[in-house]
């Protein structure tokens, strides 16, 4: 194997001198089919294409023949994310930041020098359609075998799929629920697989584009911090290699490798230190026996993967060790692989701004198959291919093109019969040769037609020119390596784009070009897909029948005392109905005139309930359709193996007592008898109104400003007093272990540690998901979550079982400690100490916090010897805790009274540096005047920081050692608030 990183490939900022380039990150490479040229996206917005001769070739690298940069393409507005060559050669497709697909097509005419700089194209190439649909980035694309379809992803959570001849969009697949960030398709053409940040890869069917199976074992604990997750099929079709999956919950990294039919993940590739960011299968089979004939049990594949620990690892699927690793060859993650076409070469991009190729032997990699040898056996699955657009072949000639025709279309270049008798519409890009005032390619509509690849592809078999090292000034020696000699990849000896009529196909063993190694459209025919529907709403609307929706109220019968000519004259006089009026309006009986006010359920007593556990869920006759699995479904599934917190029993009756309401209760009932789940909401005697849900409910919570119902199947329903859903149903992925309200904040802790905090009032998040897996794993292994609660700002209390009490902090991203017992020994201010009938809210919060962790005073502690500053220290380390901790829970009276008996220990001890740091903290910026836009923020938990800062220097009055201080900084003070001196 020999490795080489040319320097020359870069992509760079313009806005930089030559003598100062910087290099901007590389995000995706891809080698042509004819091994001639590459392609590269990067983050200045450009794809740049080239020659492979001068990475490959010392002696072609110093001569400058063929030229290393052939052209840049400058059409994207933002960085450009993937880069993928269409199988036949004749196209290449672009995603980028600006939310688009490019597809770019060859132009003669277009060479010349780039627009805005001093680059040079030395061939053309140039934007055939821009295909918009995404709505956000689009972070990988992928042509399907015979170039049948391009399938795009993105982070607007959407996979689009589009005719790869007439590239009209053709399917939204829209059933991700995080950002999809890889494709690949099946080399049979049956599937289509995509991974996403929400977690699992998705096996889509092409003859239908229904979901086939959903893996999501391997990605349970992936990260979703990767720029990409791209996953690759092998070439046999048996397996999906899928990057950014672990095991052991997370802390190892691997590559999961996921079988064909079964869709299960049984095999991983581990070594790598961080995650891995792409996987790219060898195009070949290989031979595990090459004296034998090609069978299953005689089939292998090769790998290569791409991580964010900067190294690349290359395996064959017989060995369970990799063939290469190679560690560190970038500075930073690696974003992209390609192989070449015969299977030799292997280039990496990084997001460090540089490129690398990794060349083999053919003894290297042994037993490689030839790709007729491939074709052959992927005919065994006996998948059966749409037809192709009629008239349309890759197959291709060099015959001179015959323009006249592109001459007469309409003016828009497109012919209005073209495609009126074949399933799609055909329009085909002939790229001619125009008058020098005017180089422009037109757009024709033909039959019969095709479009011509690149040229040959050398067979392996030939390799013998010396291949170079890191390039430099002069070619480096490698005797203590071997070099790898091969030919054939020259970019000069490129054919030119034709345009020929009236192809016949051509068999495999006839045609010698690049198409000869690709299988032909007629041997890998489709289902039609001319009778399917592709429109969504098509769909929707054939699965759902029209339902008519009656705006009148048909009531003829009406009780008396003069309602009936009040209420009918509001109604339609032919209307007809069979309702008795007295199911509409509830009259009174000391009031007959009255009409009161109907509640949802308002007619059924209130009744009293005792909890009782369920054992069995919806075994009786009635049981409701919807109804879910009981206490066990969960235990059945990845959850539960995996759980942090218990599942909360499922019980017959739970309620909840609105606080300072009199006596409101949110009710749910789990009726056993016939698997019917009731949520109610009683105020005294009168039901105010009630609902029924599809999954049992394990939790309810109700505040003065809604009320929240979690259920087993892991969703979570807000309603307002009055009963209605003031926030969608939300869904978590699995069932709430915890539940807690603080007027408009509610909080969610779910069994597999996942917390969630909303505000209800503004319908967002105060924060992202976060796990509290990352105390656990901190901790002893008996720790646990003693309780839990939320503040009004939303901010999670987490009272755990090590004597220790969490928060998280969505400023610093981290869970952090609100209060630890490890101060009650040595602090002379642990609130704890004091205990206290009173209530949490009379207390303060961190008193209350506080005096949860207490426990009683160890007399042994007592006894052991301390160093001579540990009571200072520690009450200093706690006071400083509890300032931040009341800053955190917005409890401003117990922030100022710690911040007061704070400085009183400074001052008391006499630590003037303290001090000072302390006073210029809560003063800030001399020039800072109110209103002034300035990153400083003049209060602190809801108080004013200069008046704060008042009787923090009252304070230190009181020590002799900080009165010149406290002098200074008083008149400073003054100063400022008179706005004397200050501009």
């Amino acid at each position: 194997m020999h490795f080489t990183k040319p320097e020359w490939v870069i992509h760079k900022d313009s806005a930089k001198s030559d003598q100062n380039t910087k290099r901007l990150s590389i995000f995706s490479v891809h080698v042509h089919p004819d091994g001639s040229r590459i392609a590269t996206g990067g983050l200045d917005a450009k794809i740049r294409i080239w020659s492979t001769k001068p990475i490959l070739n010392a002696a072609a690298e110093e001569s400058g023949k063929p030229p290393k940069s052939l052209c840049t393409l400058t059409m994207h507005t933002g960085p450009v994310l993937t880069v993928r060559w269409a199988h036949s050669g004749k196209w290449l497709a672009s995603g980028s930041d600006d939310e688009t697909v490019m597809v770019w097509d060859h132009d003669p005419n277009a060479r010349g020098k780039v627009w805005g700089s001093d680059e040079v194209n030395l061939e053309g190439w140039k934007p055939l359609k821009r295909l918009q649909g995404h709505e956000s980035d689009v972070t990988d694309v992928a042509w399907s075998p015979t170039d049948r379809y391009l399938a795009s992803v993105g982070l607007d959570s959407a996979v689009m799929v589009w005719c790869g001849y007439t590239l009209e969009r053709l399917r939204k697949l829209d059933q991700h629920q995080g950002f999809v960030k890889g494709v690949c398709w099946d080399p049979v053409g049956e599937f289509l697989a995509t991974q996403s940040d929400d977690r699992t890869v998705k096996i889509w069917k092409t003859t239908d584009w229904t979901l086939e199976a959903e893996v999501r074992k391997p990605f349970e604990d992936s990260p979703g911090s990767t720029f990409f997750r791209r996953l690759s099929w092998s070439p046999d079709g048996a397996h999906i290699t899928a990057s950014n999956a672990t095991n052991n919950k997370g802390y190892v990294f691997i590559a999961a490798v996921i079988t064909r039919n079964t869709w299960t993940s049984e095999i991983s590739l581990v070594g790598h230190e961080n995650t891995v960011e792409v996987a790219a299968y060898n195009p070949h089979i290989f031979l595990r026996n090459p004296a034998a004939p090609i069978s299953t049990s005689n089939i292998c594949s090769v790998v290569a993967l791409g991580a964010d620990d900067r190294s690349v690892s290359v395996w064959q699927t017989k060995s369970a060790r990799p063939l290469i690793v190679a560690k560190e060859v970038f500075e930073r993650q690696i974003m992209d692989l390609s192989w070449s076409w015969d299977g030799l070469t292997l280039y990496a991009a990084s997001s460090d701004g540089t490129i690398a190729a990794f060349q083999f032997d053919s003894t290297e990699l042994e037993g490689i198959a030839t790709h007729a040898d491939q074709e052959q056996y992927l005919a065994k699955f006996g998948f059966v291919a749409p037809p192709l657009p009629e008239g349309y072949s890759h197959v291709s000639k060099q015959e001179p093109a015959d323009v006249a025709l592109a001459q007469t279309q309409q003016a828009n270049g497109f012919d209005a019969r073209a495609g009126s008798y074949a399933p799609e519409k055909v329009n085909i890009l002939v790229a001619k040769r125009a008058p020098k005032d005017k180089k422009r390619a037109t757009l024709v509509s033909s039959t019969a037609a095709a479009v011509p690849t690149s040229a040959r592809v050398p067979s392996s078999s030939t390799a013998s020119a010396a291949l170079a090292g890191p390039p430099a000034a002069a070619p480096p020696t490698s005797a203590s390596a071997p070099i790898i000699r091969t030919n054939g990849v020259g970019g000069s000896k490129r054919a030119p784009l034709s345009q020929i009529h009236d192809v016949k196909p051509v068999s495999m063993a006839q045609n010698q070009d690049f198409s000869a190694s690709f299988p032909l459209p007629s041997e890998q025919p489709f289902v039609d897909a001319a009778s399917e529907s592709w429109s969504r709403h098509t769909e929707l609307g054939q699965a759902m029948p029209a339902m008519a929706m009656e705006l009148d109220a048909p009531i003829d019968s009406f009780n008396d005392h003069g309602m009936q000519s009040s209420v009918s004259a509001n109604l339609n006089a032919n209307a007809k109905g069979k309702r008795k009026v007295s199911s509409v309006i509830d009259l009174t009986d000391d009031n007959p005139k009255g009409v009161k006010a109907r509640t949802l359920g308002g007619d059924r007593p209130v009744e009293v309930h005792v909890p009782r556990p369920i054992s069995a869920w919806g075994t009786g006759t009635g049981k409701h359709p919807y109804a879910n699995a009981g206490p066990g479904a969960w235990a059945s599934g990845s959850v539960m193996h995996e759980a942090l917190l218990p599942t909360p029993p499922l019980l017959s009756y739970l309620s909840s007592e609105v606080k300072g309401s009199g006596g409101d209760v949110l009710e749910a009932k789990n009726i056993e008898e016939n698997g019917t789940t009731e949520v109610a909401f009683v105020s005294g005697k009168q039901t105010e109104w009630l609902d029924y849900l599809p999954s049992p409910a394990l939790v309810v919570n109700a505040t003065s400003s809604y009320c929240a119902v979690g259920m087993e199947d892991g969703s979570i329903h807000v309603y307002s007093h009055t009963g209605r859903r003031i926030m969608p149903t939300i869904v978590l992925g699995a069932p709430c272990s915890v539940m807690e309200g603080c007027k408009n904040a509610l909080l969610v802790m779910t069994v597999n540690g996942q917390v969630h905090s909303w505000n209800v009032k503004k319908q967002s998040a105060n924060f992202a998901p976060v796990s509290i897996r990352t105390l656990y794993a901190a901790s002893s292994p008996n720790f646990r979550l003693v309780s839990a609660a939320v503040r009004e700002n939303g901010t999670p209390i987490a009272n755990c079982s090590n004597g220790v009490a969490y928060s998280y902090d969505p400023a610093l991203l981290s869970w952090v400690k609100l209060a630890d017992k490890w101060y009650a020994d040595g602090s002379d201010f642990w609130q704890g100490r004091q205990r206290s009938n009173s209530t949490m809210a009379n207390r303060g919060i961190m008193t209350a916090i506080e005096g949860s962790i207490s426990s009683p005073p160890d007399e042994s502690a007592a006894e052991i010897p301390r160093p001579s500053w540990w009571s200072s220290a520690l009450t200093l380390a706690h006071l400083e805790t509890k300032l931040h901790s009341t800053r955190l829970l917005d409890s401003p009276q117990e922030y100022k009274q710690a911040l007061l008996v704070y400085a009183k220990k400074m001052a008391d001890e006499g630590f003037r540096s303290k001090a000072e740091e302390l006073i210029r903290e809560l003063f800030g910026p001399v020039y800072w005047r109110p209103g002034r836009e300035d990153h400083w923020n003049p209060n602190v938990a809801g108080l004013s920081k200069r008046d704060l800062l008042k009787d923090v220097l009252s304070v230190f009055a009181r020590s002799k050692t900080l009165t010149s201080l406290v002098t200074q900084w008083q008149d400073t003070l003054k100063k400022a608030t008179n706005d004397e001196s200050f501009a």
